[in-house]
């Protein structure tokens, strides 16, 4: 079955994102390649069970198993050899992916305590977006009981264009709840401010 972001962006977002843009051709309209979901755990003193751990909620959160990343040089203050495990990565695509970004917008950011919007300026230069999460336990999947050590992830959305402006518009289309500006930085000069 089709996630229902999936069905959204074929039927309301490529028109709108089309006439938005300004695109003549269908296949240069923006879409999500692929969900990098980062965690590590290489500042934890027991890393072995902070790995296990890790593991098990990363699984639980997007519903496939994490590759293990290793640590590229030693790094002596930080107790770290070269080759050691220190993180995980999960690279969500296709379905998987539509329905971990829906999740993660409907419910896992509704919770996060005093939430604003995400900041609409973390885009890499090429289209890609990182967003920061601090703690797991926003996540449904997450029994906040059964929550050892915090741990935060950093979740990248790889989009098919190298325009910034174009990958925020596509998110914003999706879903993605963007901060506004601020009024001072979109109100014209000599404009007054809306009582």
């Amino acid at each position: 079955m089709q996630p229902e972001l999936l069905t959204f962006y074929k039927e309301k977002v490529v028109a709108q994102l089309r006439e938005q843009l300004g695109l003549k051709n269908i296949h240069e309209v923006p879409r999500l390649e692929k969900i990098v979901i980062n965690c590590s755990v290489g500042s934890q003193a027991d890393r072995k069970q902070a790995m296990e751990d890790a593991t098990n909620d990363l699984t639980l959160i997007t519903g496939q198993k994490p590759a293990v990343t290793f640590s590229k040089k030693a790094i002596s203050n930080f107790k770290l050899r070269a080759g050691e495990a220190v993180g995980l990565k999960v690279t969500l695509r296709g379905n998987r992916m539509y329905d971990f970004m829906m999740r993660l917008i409907k419910t896992a950011m509704p919770r996060i305590r005093d939430f604003r919007g995400v900041g609409p300026r973390a885009f890499d230069g090429r289209g890609n977006y990182t967003l920061g999460i601090n703690d797991q336990s926003i996540f449904p999947e997450i029994e906040i009981e059964k929550v050892k050590r915090v741990l935060g992830y950093d979740i990248t959305f790889v989009s098919n264009t190298n325009i910034d402006e174009h990958a925020r518009e596509m998110l914003r289309a999706m879903g993605m709840p963007f901060r506004a500006r601020t009024v001072a930085a979109t109100q014209q000069p000599g404009q007054q401010e809306a009582a």
